[in-house]
């Protein structure tokens, strides 16, 4: 009889551990009920019926990243290129998820390459390169369509990596050195231009500068001149005017003869010092009579 209550004691714990279900945090679990779908269990403490019901699926509903195998497509002008890339999901429906289709996961997973061979069909290499974020988005919205049937959210999809054929990615690369040893020509003669302009108004300017150096040098040449001879003409009037005056005045006309006689003689001693040969009217009285007539200019100036 102990026994028998022993044994009861120690099955009546056992279906209390059998009938009390703790759920993690961000989980569902699915509960079938005699092999048929009943209710999906909340995250916390949940009562079971023992024996009758049973965990048939545990879901987390956090998110999952999932690794697309690389896969080889032909692009609108038949370039075959290997694409990879990786699909972010999360399960929004634990019962769509778990009796919606048999692997939720296989789904999501071919429907995400049969969008991706789609989308790279119709763009060329060079367009498809540059597309990336559209070709993303054009994958998630075929996902969208289909994947709340089966109870699960594709939150996002992102192609890692596009690889072309090596031979393509050869020329690609004569392309880029080409482009670039273009810009590198185009540059270097925007410099060579830019030089020479720069050397032509450099010249242009040094040579107006020295014309209009020289025009002045003239212009303050031609004013010295003037003055020197203003200051000539000036200085001429002032000493005629000086020389009339002495006349006028007592014993002038006296000293103007003496220094007509003086000039002629010394004259005469610089014609004797320059030559051998020395010309002399032929009777001196005359001398005397060219002092007389110069006199006779000076009295009747």
């Amino acid at each position: 009889m102990d026994m028998f209550v022993i044994g009861l004691g120690i099955f009546a714990v056992i279906l209390a551990f059998q009938s009390i279900k703790i759920v993690p945090h961000q989980s569902a679990w699915v509960i079938e009920r005699f092999g048929k779908y009943n209710r999906t269990l909340e995250p916390g403490l949940n009562i079971v019926i023992p024996f009758m019901d049973r965990v048939a699926y545990r879901h987390r509903l956090t998110e999952f990243p999932i690794d697309i195998a690389p896969q080889v497509c032909i692009t609108r002008d038949n370039t075959q290129v290997q694409v990879d890339g990786v699909l972010y999901y999360q399960v929004t429906d634990a019962a769509r998820a778990s009796y919606g289709t048999s692997n939720y996961l296989a789904a999501i997973t071919m429907l995400a390459q049969t969008a991706l061979r789609s989308e790279c069909g119709k763009r060329d290499l060079d367009k498809l390169l540059e597309d990336r974020d559209a070709i993303n988005r054009t994958v998630v919205f075929a996902l969208d369509e289909a994947s709340p049937n089966w109870g699960v959210k594709v939150l996002r999809y992102e192609i890692k990596d596009i690889t072309p054929p090596q031979q393509v990615l050869a020329a690609m690369q004569k392309q880029i050195t080409a482009e670039r040893e273009k810009r590198a020509l185009i540059a270097q003669s925007e410099g060579k231009k830019q030089e020479e302009i720069n050397l032509a108004e450099g010249k242009m300017t040094a040579s107006i500068r020295e014309s209009e150096g020289t025009r002045q040098a003239a212009i303050n040449n031609a004013q010295g001149e003037a003055e020197a001879l203003l200051l000539v003409a000036n200085a001429t009037a002032e000493s005629i005017k000086v020389v009339a005056n002495a006349t006028q005045n007592e014993g002038g006309l006296v000293a103007v003869n003496l220094k007509v006689a003086e000039k002629f003689v010394e004259a005469f001693g610089n014609i004797a010092k320059q030559g051998n040969t020395m010309i002399l009217p032929g009777n001196a009285a005359d001398i005397a009579a060219m002092v007389a007539t110069a006199m006779q200019v000076v009295k009747k100036s």
